[in-house]
């Protein structure tokens, strides 16, 4: 097996406090990874992610095997040095983004034929060519390939899906070469069947992996359901791996997943809300495109440390989002990639003094603010 080791710090709760040791680096969790889909994140330097707080990024099969190409960033060096982030990146295998090719797409016992979405062109991406690409890369934490159970799905297409997805996680273990400081990570499937995802959740375990991710959530079933469906697999993942719940979420979201025991999160909501003029803030969400801001001469979020929130005044902020000049974006993109940080940094801190139910509920509490963008009307500047 890999030397990739996790080691648990402190707990509260069914909540952990630990670290991940890498050949690329440490990692302390919770932890939130920043969205990096084809080698970037977007609208931020790699020293400027790292600035941020994030110590790890996550990269996606999909799309790097389809442009530039795995073997040419291999002859490149590897993906740490392409895009020039030495810390540790976790691949996500590309089943979600097949599984949104639907109409593209044909799926088999041996993998998933598509069409490109950029040139038309077929591929065929089986388990162990997921495993051959990801490996091409250089990721720090490999991710088996699987379908993700769309939702809503009947009991027996869940059941169906999950165990075609069990198989391919056997076949990606036995395809994966195990070295120093280097992980595989199973994903449980079995859309929102708690009797599914334990099955998933013990077939996973038996095969044996460096970490557990909960896939197929955040698909459109809702919060509750999201959270009913973590607290019913989480007795099934092994205590001494990381936990990693896939494309979540708010920061809401966050804090309660954290609250029932999961480690690891990505999602593209802080960078795609940058590029959108939404801010996250301890007092919620803001929209910087809404006149109020127009003369105000405060900070996005005073308590952030953050160049926007340092630097410039949401005035300012939003004279760059209206005049449609790339700073806008860019500064937004990078405060609320450092609030996700922070929140990271906060909940660590609760584990680690046994207060993470009074944070939660000061964190709840607290978020009051939610602008939405009323496009047009008397709060939109022209």
């Amino acid at each position: 097996m890999s030397s990739l080791t996790f080691e648990l710090l402190g707990r509260d709760g069914k909540a952990r406090r630990g670290r991940i040791r890498t050949a690329h680096g440490t990692v302390e969790t919770p932890a939130f990874m920043p969205v990096g889909t084809a080698g970037t994140v977007k609208a931020m330097p790699p020293d400027m992610v790292r600035a941020a707080g994030a110590e790890i990024v996550l990269g996606n099969t999909y799309h790097l095997m389809l442009r530039p190409g795995a073997e040419r960033v291999a002859r490149l060096g590897g993906l740490h040095k392409f895009m020039n982030w030495p810390g540790p990146i976790l691949t996500d295998s590309g089943g979600y983004q097949v599984m949104s090719l639907a109409p593209l797409r044909q799926l088999g016992e041996n993998g998933v034929a598509f069409q490109s979405h950029i040139d038309g062109r077929k591929h065929l991406l089986t388990p162990e060519r997921a495993i051959e690409i990801q490996h091409l890369l250089d990721s720090t934490i490999t991710m088996c390939l699987d379908e993700c159970t769309p939702f809503p799905a009947t009991l027996d297409e869940a059941k169906s899906s999950m165990e075609l997805s069990m198989r391919w996680a056997a076949r990606c273990r036995q395809a994966f070469e195990d070295r120093p400081g280097y992980g595989l990570f199973g994903i449980v499937q079995g859309g929102v069947y708690p009797g599914l995802r334990a099955a998933s959740a013990e077939a996973l375990t038996q095969i044996g992996f460096d970490g557990y991710a909960i896939g197929g959530l955040a698909v459109g079933e809702g919060t509750e359901t999201m959270l009913s469906v973590i607290e019913a697999t989480e007795p099934h993942l092994p205590a001494d791996r990381p936990r990693y719940l896939m494309g979540v979420g708010r920061p809401d979201e966050l804090v309660e997943c954290v609250r029932r025991g999961i480690d690891m999160f990505d999602c593209v909501m802080p960078t795609r809300s940058g590029r959108t003029a939404k801010a996250f803030t301890r007092a919620g969400e803001l929209n910087l495109r809404n006149a109020r801001h127009a003369e105000d001469p405060g900070p996005i979020d005073p308590l952030c440390a953050c160049p926007a929130c340092t630097g410039f005044s949401r005035a300012y902020l939003h004279h760059l989002i209206k005049a449609k000049e790339m700073l806008g974006p860019m500064l937004l993109t990078w405060h609320n990639v450092r609030y996700y940080q922070d929140v990271m940094q906060d909940l660590r801190q609760a584990i680690a003094d046994s207060r993470l139910d009074a944070f939660a509920a000061e964190f709840h509490a607290a978020r009051t603010i939610q602008e939405e963008d009323t496009n047009g009307k008397e709060e939109i500047e022209d």
